[in-house]
């Protein structure tokens, strides 16, 4: 583990539980019932000074088989109140777009929609990706594994029939689907707006999103792209608990992991490699966003960067070749 990782880490579990411990009363509603998780740097373990929260609320499905699940609608917005009571306190920034992403989802919600028309549009397919691809629980622990286990199990929903051969391409595919998605959401988001006609502000916040996209998007899809490449090569079959482990792992950690198990061939040192790489990214963004603006309108500190992305991704993909290249599930998931 690099010096930056690790420090991102210990300061985003303190921070983390500092928040945890000051919430009483969504603790109590949430019980047996909901769970709070947080997703992007937090859910990373990443986070910096400068990081906001993302937080998606979920809940147990109602015996009553009610589709608002077993957190009432009251309930809902009391634990949303002291969310963000409690994450003004602690001086957290505000939520994004004025709490739109504060959002609650079902069991129900986020599988029966798996890969129907309805997924983008509910929001279900961002919440259910981001709870197997970079989540941590704020409250309801118990609840938020069970959750994932109902997840997992519709993507596994066939196991029981190849348990000696499963190959885990319904969840590998919705993870690509999901970076393309994130992909043609940047493209969407600044097609139509031809840079020399954009002040020189918004050029640079269009290239901080690209550096973040190409860097901390990427390593959360792949790192779990990577994962399942790699124990589906060593056993030819991937099993429901081998989800669940690499869900409990930061997109660093299965980089981490990989590594260890590939300790002293030539791949281990690039996975090495990859993290050196991305601890750049968290150093380099480690400032606040008018720091970053005035990096990114620099234009040869731009172009050195944007080479540093570019040398990322190429180093990502060497890895994955190299892992899955006589992969049969490496196979499926470019054919």
């Amino acid at each position: 583990m690099g010096k930056i990782i690790e420090e991102r880490r210990n300061y985003s579990d303190a921070r983390f539980e500092r928040l945890r411990k000051s919430l009483i009363e969504s603790v109590e509603i949430c019980k047996d019932k909901a769970c709070v998780y947080a997703t992007g740097s937090f859910g990373r373990r990443e986070a910096s000074s400068h990081s906001d929260i993302d937080l998606f609320i979920a809940s147990l499905d109602d015996d009553n088989k009610s589709d608002r699940g077993r957190l009432s609608k009251l309930d809902e917005i009391l634990v949303k109140a002291e969310l963000i009571r409690k994450s003004r306190t602690l001086e957290f920034p505000p939520f994004s777009k004025d709490g739109h992403f504060l959002q609650h989802h079902t069991v129900s919600n986020l599988t029966r929609s798996t890969g129907n028309q309805n997924d983008d549009a509910e929001n279900t397919f961002t919440a259910r990706l981001l709870l197997l691809l970079e989540s941590m629980p704020l409250i309801g622990e118990d609840v938020h594994a069970r959750i994932i286990d109902d997840v997992i199990a519709r993507y596994w929903r066939e196991f029981q029939y190849y348990s000696d051969c499963f190959m885990p391409a319904y969840l590998a595919n919705d993870i690509l689907r999901y970076w393309r998605t994130l992909c043609l959401n940047y493209e969407a988001s600044t097609s139509g707006l031809k840079t020399k006609e954009q002040a020189p502000e918004e050029r640079a916040e269009r290239k901080i999103k690209n550096y973040k996209l190409k860097h901390s998007r990427m390593l959360t899809c792949y790192s779990a792209v990577l994962y399942l490449l790699f124990i589906y090569g060593k056993r030819k079959t991937v099993t429901p608990l081998e989800a669940k482990t690499m869900v409990g792992l930061t997109p660093t950690a299965r980089v981490e992991f990989v590594a260890s198990e590939m300790r002293g061939s030539d791949l281990a040192t690039k996975l090495g490699d990859f993290l050196g790489k991305y601890e750049r990214f968290l150093d380099v963004t480690n400032s606040s966003k008018e720091q970053l603006i005035k990096v990114f309108s620099d234009k040869s500190e731009a172009q050195k960067l944007r080479d540093e992305q570019s040398e990322f991704g190429d180093l990502a993909y060497t890895i994955l070749y190299s892992i899955g290249h006589d992969n049969s599930l490496y196979r499926r998931l470019v054919i």
